[in-house]
């Protein structure tokens, strides 16, 4: 099974021991760090923060979904293995939940319960998504799915809309969505836009069938 997928991307790449584990000891430090950042900026009142993280909406963006699953789409493909995405991905979504919820609970004075589920849940599934998302930069048709999957996730965390409307949550996640454009491209211009064209329209029936915010 696994040579199977390996020929939808190419053969995983090997290095020493001692250099994954650095590595991923660093993407397990980001995510300690991002997820305190984050909910020190939570805690922060807005009018005390530097203008332009007031106009950019910094907190609530953090608060968000579509960063993370950014961040965590870069690692999964820049990863050298499928196996490597998915123990790199966990373990920095497990560094940043830890991080937050205890500045949570042991600084900034309370435990949101059902909040943390959430991310509890979402973490335990990001091994599996990872391993998936690896694939995708390969140039197989698989790959070019998996991909336009990613966009269509991506576009629903990024933009609301319906009928007579359409806006991005926020100019960041606006630019979120561009830069996993950027990092999901083909290596042609054509292949991208059909990529892209087909993950729009597959968000667009995940809207339908799943009408639920992503953000």
């Amino acid at each position: 099974m696994l040579k199977f997928l390996d020929n939808i991307r190419g053969a995983e790449e090997k290095i020493s021991l001692k250099r994954q584990i650095i590595n991923t000891a660093v993407i397990a430090l980001l995510g300690i760090t991002l997820g305190a950042l984050s909910k020190f900026l939570d805690t922060v009142p807005v009018n005390h923060l530097p203008a332009l993280l007031q106009y950019l909406d910094i907190s609530n963006f953090l608060g968000r979904f579509a960063v993370w699953t950014f961040i965590a789409l870069c690692i999964s493909v820049f990863s050298l293995s499928s196996i490597r995405a998915a123990v790199n991905v966990f373990l920095f979504f497990a560094g940043m939940i830890l991080s937050y919820y205890l500045y949570s609970t042991f600084i900034a004075g309370f435990f949101p319960k059902g909040y943390a589920m959430i991310w509890v849940g979402f973490t335990a599934a990001s091994p599996f998504l990872a391993f998936i998302c690896w694939y995708a930069k390969g140039q197989s048709r698989i790959s070019l799915f998996i991909s336009a999957g990613i966009i269509a996730v991506l576009f629903n965390m990024s933009f609301a809309y319906g009928v007579g409307y359409f806006r991005s949550r926020s100019l960041l996640e606006a630019l979120t969505f561009l830069c996993g454009c950027i990092v999901m491209r083909r290596r042609s211009l054509a292949s991208t836009a059909i990529m892209i064209a087909i993950g729009v329209v597959l968000a667009f029936a995940l809207n339908i069938a799943m009408p639920f915010a992503f953000g």
